[in-house]
């Protein structure tokens, strides 16, 4: 499969173009696409090095998508961008795989519907931990009861965020 990696900052270059995309033997990443020139170009010397094969470079994501020898795209963009990619993507013949959260609200996950069928595309979004085995089996082994009856259930979405105490960083061209 020839694939386009769209957003290659820090997720989608360390944990999906290096960790999924170039150890995958069926896969050729042929484009590399982000808005940031430095995540651009480590996303396309990861590629070279690791392939032997410099890939396309873009900023736009319509310049990448409107490749005819590109099969999907990997979409790993900040949230917001998710759906209006997924859906260029597929209205330019592209099967994808977008990160969560794929859609904003339900006129935007509507939408983005309509288009895998009007195209008569696959899109598949990110879940890893609900796909992951160990996930699936504590999941089985709850529905089947083999723990016992579950009486109850005790969440923690951790401590609020800390505010950002990063120093302000120069904006990118």
């Amino acid at each position: 499969v020839v694939v386009g990696s769209i957003g290659v900052g820090d997720l989608g270059r360390r944990h999906h173009l290096n960790n999924k995309l170039l150890v995958n033997p069926r896969i050729q990443v042929a484009a590399v696409c982000d808005v940031d020139r430095n995540h651009r170009d480590l996303a396309a010397n990861d590629v070279l090095t690791k392939s032997g094969k410099m890939p396309g470079v873009y900023k736009d994501f319509r310049d990448l998508c409107d490749r005819k020898d590109i099969d999907a795209v990997w979409v790993v963009t900040p949230d917001h961008w998710h759906a209006l990619i997924s859906i260029y993507a597929m209205e330019s013949g592209k099967d994808v795989y977008c990160e969560k959260p794929l859609t904003h609200n339900i006129h935007e996950a509507v939408t983005l519907i309509k288009a895998v069928r009007k195209n008569n595309r696959i899109l598949q979004t990110g879940s890893q931990q609900r796909s992951s085995k160990e996930f699936r089996v504590a999941c089985e082994l709850v529905r089947n009861g083999v723990i016992g009856k579950v009486e109850r259930i005790t969440i923690s979405i951790g401590d609020p965020a800390k505010p950002n105490a990063y120093p302000e960083e120069p904006k990118p061209e």
